[in-house]
């Protein structure tokens, strides 16, 4: 049985010193700087599309990865900054937010530390993003992929999501990072299924990368990441 429990041993008493970290202060700032991070990235998050990069601003090779606009050709044609974890997940319970939403929490300074976590943000297709809305990560059996060749389903019925298998296990490291820091919350069902695709799909040389390089401006580590990455280097 995989031991889901080993990684809670390794952060409790494997964890360093947080080193000062930039001021991030809100989620525009996180943007900027995820945008230097993100310069020689392997491919758009879920399509593995080619990024060419003006400054801060992304523009996915639609082609490169044989990618089929579904509907919005507006933010098809530009990278947006997913949450991993939705906005929405860790917001929509404040006061802020059910007086004004996602914007009413724009002086919560709580959630603008939650919401421009770089260890949560992935550079993804605007029309994914925008389709994929809050819904939850799932897994299911079927194969109608409505962009093209990017491997990626979203059931807009039931508001879930199947990502590529290239994004599976970077997933299911984010949700842990997420739920240890934040007490996110996660379902029984969410933790075994992400258990499963962080095992199943272990760090790739970039995501190693992303996450040293995310610990020198943030100050801190997801050990579920850097743990793999320990392991890989010994």
């Amino acid at each position: 049985m995989y031991n889901y429990n080993k990684y809670i041993i390794f952060f409790l008493y494997s964890k360093k010193p947080e080193q000062s970290k930039k001021n991030i202060n809100t989620f525009y700032q996180a943007k900027i700087i995820a945008s230097q991070i993100h310069q020689k990235i392997p491919g758009s998050f879920y399509c593995g599309c080619k990024i060419i990069w003006k400054n801060k601003k992304g523009i996915p090779d639609l082609s490169s990865c044989g990618y089929k606009i579904r509907k919005n050709k507006n933010r098809a044609m530009r990278i947006e900054w997913e949450h991993i974890v939705p906005a929405w997940q860790f917001g929509h319970m404040k006061q802020c937010w059910k007086k004004g939403g996602r914007k009413g929490c724009d002086h919560d300074k709580k959630y603008q530390k939650i919401e421009s976590d770089l260890h949560n943000l992935q550079p993804a297709i605007g029309e994914i993003n925008g389709d994929r809305s809050n819904f939850m990560y799932s897994q299911w059996n079927d194969i109608s992929y409505q962009y093209g060749k990017c491997k990626i389903k979203i059931d807009f019925k039931n508001k879930r999501i199947e990502p590529p298998d290239r994004s599976k296990g970077i997933i299911a490291r984010t949700y842990f990072y997420m739920h240890k820091k934040y007490s996110i919350s996660l379902s029984k069902n969410q933790k075994k299924l992400f258990i499963m695709w962080d095992h199943k799909f272990p760090v790739t040389k970039w995501e190693c990368l992303r996450e040293k390089e995310i610990f020198k401006i943030q100050g801190n580590h997801n050990y579920y990441v850097y743990h793999q990455c320990y392991n890989i280097k010994k």
